[in-house]
């Protein structure tokens, strides 16, 4: 039972780490990156589909994302989408290729996107905090129970709050490495 708990808070600590890369991801530097339009979506026959999933997403240059429809008719739903999305990005149709160039990032908007990102990163320790405080409250119980010993528990306990520790230092070091990405010009 105590393996399973340990289990179980692994993966879900994992989970909320991704989570937050995910998140990060979807910040946006001043490099083209083709996650930033992974949750855009675009009316597709009545139905609002992912863009990834009516389109070639992938990178023309180090500034510029190309979308390139399957179906020319979808040329302009996909360009109004991706300006529609709330990204700050304003997309220009080349032929069948829809460009979407990366805005320059501004001093101010770098600070205020760290403080974003910073936000997340507390969001994420809180997660993580929350599958400890969880975990260590289902060792309590087993203990009442009387289904393991103090010792057991007293020992998962502590492999637990390791756990804790090393992805909150997993989290700081994204956080790190997020920080010198968006301040690198």
């Amino acid at each position: 039972m105590i393996a399973d708990i340990k289990k179980n808070v692994e993966q879900k600590m994992t989970k909320s780490l991704e989570s937050l890369k995910a998140d990060f991801a979807k910040v946006r530097t001043g490099r083209a990156h083709t996650g930033i339009l992974d949750h855009v979506t675009v009316d597709y026959y009545g139905s609002s589909t992912l863009i990834t999933q009516v389109a070639n997403v992938t990178l023309i240059d180090a500034r510029t994302i190309g979308v390139q429809p399957w179906e020319k008719k979808m040329i302009s739903l996909v360009e109004k989408a991706i300006r529609d999305a709330d990204l700050g990005l304003n997309p220009s149709t080349n032929g069948d290729v829809i460009r979407v160039p990366m805005p320059m990032l501004t001093e101010e908007r770098r600070r205020d996107l760290i403080k974003v990102v910073r936000n997340e990163t507390e969001n994420a320790k809180v997660a993580i905090r929350n599958v400890r405080r969880d975990a260590n409250e289902q060792l309590k119980k087993l203990l009442k129970d009387k289904e393991v010993g103090e010792d057991d528990e007293r020992r998962a306990q502590d492999d637990v709050q390791k756990l804790t520790d090393r992805f909150v230092i997993e989290i700081d070091k994204a956080l790190q490495a997020k920080e010198a990405d968006l301040l690198a010009v």
